[in-house]
């Protein structure tokens, strides 16, 4: 019997590779997709909460959103926070899938309190390398903007631009390649299982004291409403 899975949504290109490995992986079966919020936005990637919610439309999943107290809770709070908002969402949960890469300690605080729950944790990506599953995004059709930049550790000039082999060719030999350090963040707009997609009118780019933020309006198109 498959398992059925929820996956750590971020809105960007790592939980939609996730994503993608799952749906063709005869193991699971994805039922639903969970956001952590604070006030209306996706901390990091700063999307908000309606972006969110048209992503897994286009997808055909339901989103569980459960709401932080602040960036940066306590790990109590945080913990126990995503462990009740999962529990009381309704959906039918054996497993929880994560986007993570890098075996640098984050596998064993996931489980930390997923697997207490009684949850199997997934990580569909983690120890291959980036240049590989930078690769792996684009030749997936998976279309990605770059939507928030540390600026301490890339240009703030990178911020709002598409995600493709131009912009890898030029990122500095230090910066990772799926921003997997917390360089960059993304959010899709496209991609294999989407009914549709997410058009981005560009507006300004918010720069703040360390972090900038690409700002835009978001109109979802799915393949019905392109077809009439």
């Amino acid at each position: 019997m498959r398992k059925n899975v929820v996956i750590s949504w971020s809105s960007g290109k790592d939980s939609t590779l996730t994503l993608l490995r799952l749906l063709k992986d005869p193991t699971y079966k994805v039922t639903a997709l969970y956001t952590t919020h604070v006030k209306n936005d996706v901390p990091f990637q700063a999307t908000p909460l309606n972006v969110v919610q048209m992503q897994a439309d286009l997808i055909g999943l339901p989103l569980i959103t459960i709401e932080l107290p602040e960036v940066f809770p306590s790990n109590h709070i945080y913990q126990s926070t995503v462990i009740n908002g999962l529990k009381k969402s309704g959906v039918a949960i054996d497993a929880i899938a994560f986007g993570d890469m890098f075996c640098n300690g984050i596998v064993d605080y996931r489980r930390s309190y997923i697997e207490p729950a009684g949850w199997e944790c997934v990580f569909p990506l983690l120890g291959e390398a980036s240049e590989s599953l930078a690769a792996d995004i684009l030749s997936s059709g998976i279309k990605t903007f770059l939507i928030t930049v540390d600026s301490e550790r890339l240009p703030r000039e990178y911020c709002g631009r598409e995600y493709n082999k131009e912009l890898l060719s030029e990122l500095p030999p230090d910066i990772d390649p799926c921003g997997e350090n917390g360089e960059f963040h993304t959010l899709v707009v496209q991609a294999p299982y989407f009914n549709g997609q997410i058009n981005l009118e560009l507006l300004h780019v918010e720069h703040l004291q360390r972090f900038s933020h690409q700002r835009y309006k978001a109109t979802s198109v799915t393949n019905t409403s392109k077809s009439n």
